[in-house]
């Protein structure tokens, strides 16, 4: 048998906790959904008409993955760094061109999120039609809770999704808000990718978004779902 000389050492599978298991749930890549809840599309000055248009996706890289509880830097580059809880869903399977129905076959859970972005860059970039690389793909900005393992659960279609900010209420809806339901993400998505296990899909964020500073703590909850922490520490 023969092994691979790397000339440095590879980096470590990024990889989650799972509840009920000594397994943990490796991740693949990060999918996340922009503006799907309308009430945030609204304060982010972009509405959205279902009817006419379809979800828009950004990602992050696996690196930027960060578990519930930790404590991570304000981020270089910014003065306007947001946070954005939403739904996770976590794939056990893969597929491409998947059919609605078929589309919850390939769930192996769900976790809480936080999408941290640089807001500043994130609307200087969208004003000149550039890319939002800089803006989203930060380091310790996809902070995600264990993942609550799917089996015997309905696709969540309601429940109350909160985040608060130093234990001040600062975004508060349902996952009945969606406009993309959780199947028609993983349809739509799997029309542009091999979706794989592993993946990692970020569903989107209700309104209420706004800024850190360092020392903040968030804390976000989905009924049903968990809750997660994440704390704002000083920036490098």
């Amino acid at each position: 048998m023969t092994t691979t000389d790397y000339l440095w050492p590879p980096p470590a599978p990024v990889s989650l906790p799972v509840h009920g298991s000594a397994a943990r749930f490796p991740v693949n890549r990060i999918f996340l959904v922009g503006r799907n809840y309308q009430a945030h599309a609204v304060e982010m000055g972009a509405p959205v008409d279902k009817a006419s248009s379809r979800p828009m996706y950004f990602t992050k890289t696996p690196s930027a993955v960060i578990e519930s509880g930790a404590t991570a830097p304000y981020p270089p580059a910014t003065s306007d760094y947001q946070y954005e809880m939403e739904l996770v869903v976590a794939l056990g399977s893969g597929g491409f061109h998947i059919g609605v129905e078929d589309a919850p076959a390939l769930i192996y859970g769900y976790a809480c999120g936080l999408d941290m972005t640089r807001r500043d860059l994130q609307l200087a970039a969208r004003a000149k039609g550039q890319p939002w690389d800089v803006a989203k793909n930060v380091e310790h900005s996809a902070v995600v809770s264990p993942i609550l393992p799917a089996a015997g659960m309905a696709v969540p279609d309601r429940g109350a999704i909160t985040l608060q900010l130093n234990g001040e209420t600062r975004q508060q809806a349902d996952l009945a808000d969606l406009i993309w339901t959780i199947p028609e993400i993983i349809a739509d998505l799997s029309t542009y990718y091999h979706l794989q296990p592993g993946d990692l899909i970020y569903t989107g964020t209700p309104e209420g978004v706004g800024p850190v500073r360092p020392g903040d703590r968030l804390e976000g909850r989905i009924e049903g779902i968990g809750e997660l922490s994440f704390t704002i520490g000083q920036p490098e």
